[in-house]
């Protein structure tokens, strides 16, 4: 016989049932990275000084990253990382001006299977960003976009949606956020959430800031005057030589002004009730480049594979997450973006090898180590040139439209190359390269003659890398060069085409 319920507690029952079947609202994503822009340029992280009150407030109110890495030290491979969760060289992105591949797998495609909405805003440089590129924005999975191939200055150029570029006057960063709280609105009135990229074009030179913010640097060119730096001229796009404090008046002018541009999408989340329940993250995609660069408590700057190198700010806001603010020395990297992201909202992994991991299961737990090492590889591409390669990309694709003030070989615009690999041969293991596990790092350095040099650090004890510890630990180089190696064979397999499926 079935048993009758009484009216109200079978009620009860259903709506017990119900509550317990209703899944949380999937998280708004707003992923924000920085050019150029390395860690101790905060004023939380101690900038003699820098103003970033918007950064500080995120470090102080959300998950406040001590060790957050690019991928790579350098901008293109950082950034195809980022889409793709995978090591640049699994993908041929091998330095500045290399694109990524058509079959790589975008977070923007795994989110959009998931019925989000994404948009990029910003500097792209994977790829041309026009329309008929078949690695630009839309081809690798966002609805929308208001991208530059490359960096841009005040009044910038973007294409939208990959047509001709267009100009837009004022302060980049502050258009691009304007642009982003439009893409906003426009997911909302669809009752989509959202993934927003937006890559700023900031701090990378050449310099320029506005008036109001070029003030509250007005002491550094008399403070730092004796010290001459090569970078490029705003008037002629070419090289030039200026004082250190005249270019890091302009430098710091760039990051403030991105700051603020920061704190008004920040403040648009909370007036609109979106604050809660939307994943705001930032970092930078290199260290500091060496033409405004300071001081550091780390080894290295832009391009090297000292730490300094690849240090970034990384930070982490996700009220209904994180309620409490929380700093972590847990080692994380551009490449934990995709799983990361792919997680939180259900969305297969590719299948294929990827390099990052999911952070948020050791962000809840407050782990302080990963379990699975850190590794970073500057491809030597001049073991390339004794072969005949085939461009991956008919080249005429990979041509940038969107103007710069910094010439690239007599052109104001950026191009991009990409290539079969040839069979892989000794050669293709060369170039810098490093393995972080727990706080050793090995680092393995070309050197004279052929040789390689390996050093070991404890970066615990030595953030500077000052103190080589090689001759006194021969077992654990070892133990490390062999995991490093294994990597290697990994990623050069991926970049033959293993991974394509044929």
């Amino acid at each position: 016989m079935k048993a009758i319920l009484p009216l109200p507690l079978a009620a009860l029952f259903l709506l017990c049932g119900a509550a317990l079947a209703e899944e949380p609202p999937l998280p708004n994503m707003l992923l924000l990275m920085s050019d150029d822009h390395g860690w101790e340029e905060t004023g939380y992280n101690g900038h003699p000084y820098l103003k970033t009150p918007v950064l500080d407030e995120m470090a102080a109110t959300g998950v406040r990253f001590e060790h957050f890495y690019s991928a790579h030290p350098t901008c293109s491979p950082t950034r195809a990382s980022f889409l793709t969760g995978r090591h640049p060289n699994r993908m041929g992105t091998f330095a500045p001006g290399w694109s990524f591949r058509p079959e790589e797998v975008t977070m923007a495609q795994l989110l959009a299977a998931q019925g989000y909405r994404c948009g990029h805003f910003g500097k792209w440089h994977v790829g041309a960003v026009k329309r008929e590129s078949p690695v630009s924005p839309l081809a690798m999975g966002f609805h929308e976009c208001l991208s530059h191939d490359n960096f841009f200055e005040l009044d910038p150029s973007f294409s939208r949606d990959g047509g001709p570029p267009e100009m837009f006057r004022g302060e980049s960063s502050e258009i691009l956020v304007e642009e982003t709280i439009r893409f906003i609105g426009r997911a909302r009135e669809r009752g989509e959430p959202f993934l927003g990229v937006i890559w700023f074009g900031s701090p990378h030179e050449p310099y320029q800031g506005l008036p109001e913010d070029l003030a509250l640097y007005d002491d550094l060119p008399g403070k730092h005057s004796d010290k001459m730096v090569r970078l490029t001229s705003n008037e002629t796009g070419e090289p030039t030589t200026r004082p250190l404090g005249d270019v890091l008046r302009e430098r710091y002018a760039e990051i403030t002004a991105m700051d603020r541009a920061i704190g008004r999408l920040r403040q648009h989340l909370a007036d609109e009730g979106l604050r809660e329940n939307t994943l705001l993250f930032y970092c930078g995609d290199n260290g500091t480049s060496a033409d405004g660069f300071l001081d550091s408590p780390h080894r290295g700057v832009k391009g090297s594979f000292y730490d300094g190198g690849s240090l970034v700010p990384g930070l982490i806001e996700w009220p209904a997450r994180f309620p409490e603010a929380f700093s972590t020395t847990l080692r994380a990297s551009t490449s934990d973006l995709l799983p990361t992201v792919a997680n939180l909202v259900g969305a297969p992994l590719p299948d294929r090898p990827l390099d990052g991991i999911d952070l948020m299961p050791l962000l809840a737990s407050r782990a302080s180590e990963r379990p699975e090492p850190l590794f970073f590889w500057g491809f030597d591409t001049r073991a390339l040139r004794a072969n005949d390669l085939q461009p991956y990309l008919d080249p005429e694709l990979q041509r940038g439209t969107t103007p710069l003030v910094k010439l690239s070989g007599g052109i104001a615009t950026r191009n991009f190359q990409n290539f079969h690999h040839p069979p892989v041969s000794e050669s293709d293991y060369l170039g810098p390269r490093s393995i972080i596990e727990g706080d050793w790092k090995l680092i393995v350095t070309p050197a004279k003659g052929g040789d390689e040099r390996r050093e070991l650090f404890d970066l615990a004890a030595d953030r500077g890398e000052t103190s080589d510890l090689a001759e006194r630990h021969p077992d654990r180089v070892e133990a490390l060069g062999k995991k490093l190696r294994a990597w290697q064979d990994s990623v050069l397999r991926s970049l033959g085409g293993a991974d394509y499926g044929g």
